[in-house]
């Protein structure tokens, strides 16, 4: 489930006019471009060691990528992996996403927040990637929003040069409408990749997605 071109304010709480926000919270701006996920090992918390499989200060389900989407026909190829498997007292899971030019000229990619899976929804409404932030309305342990995420209405595009990739992290939240904290089982997330010109003009796209697994 992924963002629009006309129509882009979106939020768990429903598409709205930015004057009709009452009740959704507006997280504070990230960089574009920027990876904040280092792969280290997660901080000491309250968290369950579940089995003795996962260093202490971890709990809940862990995330892991169990398919993705083959070749996008496009001169973009994205990829997917698991920064943070688990959630701690500190953060929920992460996940990094990667689009790499494959081509031999410099491309524009749009749009620059959905592509990256940034504010995207699974196919079934109960989970939610956002780029890191310093304050959802989330329960630390638990990750489960309390309140619906608000998005700035445009259309963003960034460039890529020939060879070169742009990656960017995501933070794992379960939504409102989930049942408890976050979910187990398998969910599928989905957007569009497109290459678009200097005014922001799809010149060609395609789907793309993956599907995770928590357990």
């Amino acid at each position: 489930m992924s963002p629009t071109r006309r129509g882009y304010l979106w939020g768990v709480c429903g598409p709205a006019s930015l004057a009709g926000l009452a009740g959704c919270a507006v997280p504070a701006p990230t960089a574009s471009n920027r990876d904040d996920g280092d792969g280290d090992g997660p901080p000491d918390g309250n968290g369950t060691d579940s089995g003795g499989t996962r260093p202490p200060g971890t709990g809940g389900p862990g995330v892991t990528v169990v398919s993705v989407d083959g070749d996008l026909e496009l001169p973009i190829d994205p990829t997917v992996d698991v920064v943070r498997e688990a959630a701690t007292s500190e953060s929920p899971p992460r996940l990094r996403t990667t689009l790499t030019n494959t081509g031999d000229d410099r491309v524009r990619i749009g749009e620059g927040r959905a592509v990256h899976f940034e504010y995207v929804t699974d196919d079934s409404g109960l989970l939610l990637l956002l780029p890191p932030a310093d304050w959802y309305p989330a329960e630390p342990d638990c990750w489960r929003l309390t309140e619906g995420i608000a998005v700035t209405e445009e259309y963003r595009t960034f460039e890529v040069d020939a060879g070169a990739s742009s990656s960017r992290v995501v933070d794992l939240y379960a939504t409102p409408e989930a049942d408890g904290c976050l979910p187990v089982g398998e969910f599928r997330f989905e957007t569009t990749v497109a290459v678009v010109s200097s005014d922001a003009e799809s010149l060609s796209s395609g789907r793309w997605g993956f599907t995770v697994l928590l357990e």
